[in-house]
């Protein structure tokens, strides 16, 4: 199915709303993004190849901005590979109620350090994982649906009745590499605006304290493998900070100052 919309202005578009309304086109772009791989959107500005669904596992924690350099050399000799710098300008979108009795959201997140044009992409993270099973594990299991847009998305999400929740910016590094699974590791420092956009006057949401998200993907079938392979992984992590599920706080580790000091004179020890 395409949805017509670059061949027209934005007002032809609205004046078309009887034909397909704008619960109709979310309800699309949702169920193209959620639930089909292969699905191709040609709208406003978003004319790109929907990347598809699927699993997520994922852990959190908190590291002493002093500490994260220690981190990073720690990294580095576990990964054996280079480290990628992020600067991530991410914008939350949420639905009006007059879009259906439910609220849905979506995250723009503009990718910064693309050059010489950063790029775009539209996520959408489902719910968690939920019964017996899930209790069991140590990280969290949720759907997640991408898919790669054009900086006019906004403009599209604006006129379908979205609006901006709160936009944040994230700035630091990241390492992708493969250990039993095809894991992220993300360290940055996660700011807030204090004017609409403006990246450059960002500041802190907690100073002194960096956030730190270990990722892999999964499917269904292969979703408990890749969750022993982050759990294993983070286990070297553990001098330096507490990992767990989103939303449990485990604060900073008593004897991470310690640790710090001891990957910083050996420089972060053996390569896996």
């Amino acid at each position: 199915m395409k949805l017509i919309l670059n061949s027209i202005g934005l007002d032809d578009w609205k004046k078309n709303s009887g034909e397909l309304g704008c619960c109709s086109i979310v309800f699309l772009l949702r169920n193209a993004i959620l639930f089909r791989r292969s699905f191709r959107v040609f709208d406003y500005g978003m004319a790109s190849r929907v990347e598809g669904t699927f699993h997520e596992c994922v852990v959190q924690g908190i590291i002493q901005t002093e500490h994260v350099e220690a981190l990073e050399i720690l990294l580095q000799g576990l990964c054996g590979v280079n480290k990628e710098r992020l600067r991530i300008h991410e914008l939350c979108l949420k639905s009006s109620p007059n879009l259906g009795n439910g609220t849905s959201e979506f995250r723009l997140i503009c990718d910064l350090e693309q050059l010489p044009e950063p790029t775009w992409t539209l996520r959408h993270i489902g719910g968690a994982m939920r019964g017996a099973g899930a209790e069991q594990l140590a990280v969290l299991v949720r759907s997640v649906g991408e898919s790669k847009v054009s900086k006019q998305a906004l403009r599209l999400f604006n006129a379908l009745g979205y609006r901006l929740d709160h936009e944040l910016l994230r700035v630091g590094f990241s390492f992708n590499f493969q250990r039993g699974a095809q894991i992220t590791v993300t360290v940055s420092s996660v700011n807030k605006m204090l004017k609409l956009h403006a990246v450059d006057e960002a500041v802190p949401v907690t100073p002194g304290l960096q956030l730190v998200e270990v990722t892999a993907p999964a499917s269904a079938d292969n979703y408990t493998e890749v969750a022993a392979a982050v759990c294993s992984f983070c286990e070297y992590l553990a001098p330096l900070l507490h990992l767990s599920k989103p939303g449990v706080s485990t604060g900073v580790v008593p004897t991470a100052a310690s640790a710090a000091a001891s990957f910083m004179s050996d420089g972060g020890g053996t390569t896996l």
